[in-house]
């Protein structure tokens, strides 16, 4: 019966092309627009790493003395100092861990073969790529040994080791960071994330970095950040040392815990800590602050899908709701304009059960071709959302999910537009048409 319903739509379709044509037009447009904005919001808000988020936790020291409370809502600031990270890194607690902090090189291959060009890079942990499920083409992260050692090793991306090497096994080779030598130990595949929520601290859309090297190279190196660095007091730094020593928040560092029952443990050891850096005077706080927030709980701390982003997709699904009042004048137009040949069909013994139903699986028929078409348009909306905003390049996409959608919202919004007209034409009394034929 379906199948006769929807061979009946496409007969209507046809004998009013006009109607039609305008009804799939404004659909298709709304659901363009859409699913643009949704679409993007989509790749904002989705979790990141789904396997391992609840496991995966950012942590928050709050070192500073009462009062002051202009870091974030809740008084705790963002990152940590260098020197609170390096001792929970170095700590001997049974879960994976890394402090990391992003920084930047001129990456040559000291010879005129291969171009210089500047590559943004992160200091890390040895279990930055373990916890973050990083996967290796070529090699593996560097050894404990070797980062306690400071060793000058690496791991770059597949992109970077296709540029310097041609995309050959590059373990063992060597290539320059400015001016120090670095050995390859690992190679790993492009970091695909829509959201860069292992540091929000500096970009939350922007490209992972290319290059990692142990963060124990960060002293002896006297690197600089390349991320934010927030400070609460003045403490005339002037060197490199005292900025390591200093109450400056610059750092991130993230723990892997599985269970709750290492949370608890985790937060323990951290409630013993600021216990044990208040009791030395460091703050003068009543009693130790701090978080340790998921990575969905991270990413909406920091607000990584603004209020902008949420009103856009309400504005959005207004203007679909605009597409949608037209559509219901011209089906209101059409079905009773059919009100005799309805009449016809009643009299011959069609129930108004069914009249409804063909005329829904008409309405239906229109959301499905109206949405193909504006799955077309919100991939041209895409375009130019990346087009003219670098920071959405990896956001501005459709994934299977909206690509799913947008048919289905269509079909959805059809239907709703077309209950009224298609009940309306169900009321029509058969004797009235029959007595005019």
């Amino acid at each position: 019966m379906i199948l006769h319903y929807i061979d009946l739509s496409w007969r209507s379709l046809k004998r009013t092309p006009l109607v039609s044509s305008l009804m799939i037009l404004a659909i298709a447009i709304g659901i363009g627009i859409t699913m643009t904005s949704l679409s993007v919001y989509h790749m904002m808000s989705m979790d990141p790493i789904p396997n391992k988020s609840s496991q995966l936790f950012a942590v928050q020291l709050n070192t500073t003395d009462d009062g002051n409370n202009w870091f974030t809502s809740d008084d705790v600031p963002l990152q940590l100092t260098y020197k609170d990270a390096m001792y929970l890194h170095n700590a001997d607690t049974p879960v994976r861990k890394t402090a990391s902090i992003r920084t930047g090189f001129t990456v040559h291959m000291n010879n005129q073969e291969v171009k210089p060009s500047l590559s943004g890079a992160r200091a890390a942990g040895k279990d930055f790529f373990a916890m973050f499920d990083l996967d290796f083409i070529y090699g593996s992260a560097w050894t404990l040994g070797q980062e306690i050692a400071a060793e000058s090793v690496l791991v770059i991306d597949e992109t970077l080791n296709d540029k310097l090497f041609g995309g050959e096994n590059s373990v063992g080779k060597q290539i320059y960071l400015d001016d120090a030598i670095f050995t390859v130990v690992g190679v790993i595949k492009n970091w695909d994330i829509h959201v860069k929520y292992y540091d929000l601290n500096n970009g939350s859309f922007n490209d992972p970095e290319s290059i990692f090297f142990p963060i124990t190279l960060w002293e002896p190196m006297q690197l600089m950040s390349y991320g934010n660095t927030n400070g609460w007091k003045h403490e005339g730094v002037t060197t490199f040392e005292g900025q390591l020593q200093s109450e400056m928040f610059w750092v991130q560092f993230w723990a892997e815990l599985p269970t709750q029952k290492d949370v608890q443990a985790y937060r323990d050891y951290l409630f013993a800590y600021l216990t044990e850096q208040g009791t030395k005077g460091r703050y003068t706080r009543e009693k130790p602050e701090f978080n340790l927030k998921d990575v969905n709980e991270w990413m909406e701390y920091n607000n990584v899908v603004s209020e902008d982003n949420k009103i856009l997709v309400g504005l959005s699904f207004m203007f679909l709701a605009v597409c949608l009042a037209n559509i219901l004048g011209l089906l209101l137009g059409k079905f009773l304009r059919r009100a005799p040949e309805v009449g016809v069909r009643r009299a011959l013994g069609a129930n108004k059960r069914q009249i409804f139903l063909q005329h829904i699986v008409e309405v239906s028929v229109l959301g499905l071709l109206g949405g193909l078409i504006g799955i077309g348009i919100a991939q041209l909306g895409l375009w130019g959302v990346r087009v003219t905003s670098s920071e959405y390049t990896a956001l501005a996409d459709m994934d299977l999910s909206m690509i799913l959608a947008a048919p289905t919202i269509a079909i959805g919004a059809c239907i709703i537009a077309g209950i009224y007209p298609a009940w309306l034409v169900c009321k029509t009394q058969p004797a009235i048409y029959l007595k005019t034929q």
